[in-house]
C-alpha cells in the first residue's frame, strides 16, 4: 500500500534540457502569432500556459485561451520532434543522482514516485522519456500545466487522483514535493506537503537555504541520505 508520496519537479531538478524546452516557446509563438519574442522569460517554477500567457501580454498580444491552447499545442509536437531528433538527450542532461535515487525509492512498494510540474503532461512526458528516467514514474497520479494554469492547485490535483486511483488517501504530511525553486515551495506549501529544495536549478544554495523549505541539498547524489530523508519515517 501507497504510504509515502513522491512529488517530482522536472526542468532542474530532474533534468536539464539545454536551452531546448525553453526555445520551443520561440518557435510556437512564431507559428501561431507570427512573431517570436524578441526577450526571455524566467520560466522556472511556471507552468506552461502562465509562460505563454506571459509572453502574450509582454509582446502585447491577445492572451485567450484559445491562442494559449493553440500555442501550447505546436509547443508539444515541437518538443515531440526535437526528442525524437536526439536534441534534449544531446543538449541536456539528468541532475546529478537523479538516475540512481530513483532506482533505488522504487525497490520500496510503500513508495510512489510520480510528477508535479508546470509542463504540460505531454511535455513532461517527453521529457523525462529523454533522459530514461520514465520508468520510474507513475504519470496517472501526477498533476501537471494542463491541468491548472496556478501551480499551487497542482498538489491537491495528484492527492486526489492517488485517492481516485488506489483508494488510498494519503495525509499531505505523507507527500514531499522536490523542486529547485521558490515556487515550489510555495506549491508544496499551498498543499500541505513536505517540501525538498534542492539547488540543481539556476538558484543556489545560499538562495534556497533561508526559505523554510523542510530541507535544502545541493544536489541529490548522495542516495542514501536522500532515501533516509525522503523515506525515513515510515
Amino acid at each position: 500500500m501507497i504510504r509515502r508520496l513522491l512529488l517530482w519537479d522536472i526542468d532542474g531538478t530532474l533534468v536539464h534540457t539545454g536551452g531546448v524546452g525553453a526555445a520551443i516557446f520561440d518557435v510556437a509563438l512564431e507559428a501561431v502569432v507570427g512573431r517570436r519574442p524578441p526577450f526571455r522569460l524566467q520560466m522556472s517554477g511556471k507552468t506552461d500556459p502562465q509562460i505563454v500567457g506571459e509572453y502574450l501580454s509582454r509582446m502585447e498580444l491577445p492572451g485567450t485561451d484559445e491562442v494559449i491552447g493553440a500555442v501550447l499545442r505546436v509547443a508539444e509536437k515541437e518538443l515531440a520532434a526535437a526528442a525524437l531528433r536526439g536534441e534534449l538527450a544531446a543538449g541536456g542532461s539528468a541532475c546529478v543522482g537523479v538516475g540512481a535515487l530513483l532506482a533505488v525509492l522504487a525497490r520500496d512498494d510503500r513508495v510512489v514516485s510520480t510528477l508535479v510540474t508546470g509542463n504540460i503532461k505531454p511535455n513532461a512526458l517527453v521529457k523525462v522519456a529523454a533522459f530514461g528516467l520514465d520508468r520510474w514514474f507513475d504519470p496517472s497520479l501526477g498533476a501537471y500545466g494542463s491541468d491548472a494554469t496556478d501551480r499551487n492547485l497542482l498538489v491537491p490535483i495528484s492527492l486526489g487522483r492517488v485517492a481516485a486511483e488506489t483508494g488510498v488517501r494519503l495525509d499531505p504530511a505523507d507527500a514531499w514535493v522536490i523542486g529547485d525553486t521558490p515556487r515550489d515551495l510555495e506549491c508544496a506549501r499551498a498543499g500541505g506537503v513536505r517540501c525538498l529544495l534542492v539547488a540543481s536549478g539556476r538558484q543556489p544554495f545560499d538562495e534556497l537555504s533561508p526559505l523554510g523549505a523542510d530541507a535544502v541539498l545541493a544536489d541529490l547524489g548522495d542516495t542514501d541520505a536522500v532515501v533516509e530523508l525522503l523515506t525515513g519515517d515510515l
